[in-house]
């Protein structure tokens, strides 16, 4: 019960990551807003979860929308003590195949969701004195990736952020962190394979078993693998943390 009385916000939380942050949450003591765009999952997942979850479907890619989630969120729950941004969109192309599209979408999801969202949960607890923000970065914002360039750059922006906001937010005692996982099983998974198997004409599957096969720990890393760290980002324990990126990918990247 680390998290007993405390109250979170987790972005993409209808599935994988999120969902697992969120039940992590709750099992720690947290009452969680589940906040995703979609609805159905989003209505089965805070039903899965019980009366400690709270749905809201919020567009992180719209400023009308993160205001009313986050008004609704501090209504339900009276307070703020953590954010999560965890939503996020993957996409794989050749350089000189990527489209402005996939561009801007990217990046308004991964880059100005994350900004956005810190700055709605900032402006709920600066007059706390008091809160926890944690962005979902990745081992692809350390790193170029030959076909993965806006994915890594996104998450290079969400380090950046998460650094400048460490540093700005600390004043008002809220502590701003990053973690970034390896490869991470998941339904994401079978989109990802499709990608690399399209552009480097592999079967279908053989791109997941070369990635798992290739961490140090033996295997890709799960959801529930990255909840540690969550929830210790998200205790007092981790107080004196500020504007770190935390690396949980099974030794990936040594940073």
């Amino acid at each position: 019960m680390r998290l007993a009385g405390k109250t979170a916000l987790i972005t993409g939380a209808a599935r994988g990551i999120g969902l697992e942050f969120a039940c992590a949450y709750i099992a720690e003591g947290a009452r969680v807003a589940l906040a995703d765009v979609n609805a159905s999952a989003l209505q089965a997942a805070a039903e899965a979860l019980g009366p400690q979850a709270l749905p809201l479907v919020m567009d992180v890619t719209r400023q009308d929308s993160i205001d009313a989630g986050f008004a609704r969120a501090v209504q339900a729950m009276g307070r703020l003590d953590i954010l999560v941004n965890n939503a996020a969109l993957f996409s794989a192309a050749p350089l000189a195949e990527i489209t402005r599209a996939d561009y801007e979408r990217l990046f308004a999801v991964n880059v100005a969701g994350t900004l956005f969202c810190m700055q709605a949960a900032a402006r709920v607890m600066i007059p706390q004195g008091a809160g926890t923000i944690i962005n979902m970065a990745s081992q692809a914002g350390r790193r170029g990736e030959g076909l993965v360039a806006v994915y890594c750059a996104t998450k290079a922006a969400v380090i950046s952020l998460t650094q400048s906001a460490g540093l700005n937010l600390i004043a008002h005692g809220i502590n701003v962190n990053a973690i970034a996982p390896g490869v991470v099983d998941g339904d994401h998974w079978d989109g990802v394979d499709a990608f690399f198997a399209k552009y480097e004409g592999k079967p279908l599957g053989q791109k997941k078993q070369e990635v798992g096969a290739a961490v140090p720990f033996g295997r890709m890393g799960t959801a529930a693998d990255l909840t540690g760290m969550a929830i210790f980002l998200a205790t007092d324990e981790a107080k004196y943390i500020v504007a770190q990126c935390f690396g949980v990918d099974g030794g990936n990247w040594m940073a």
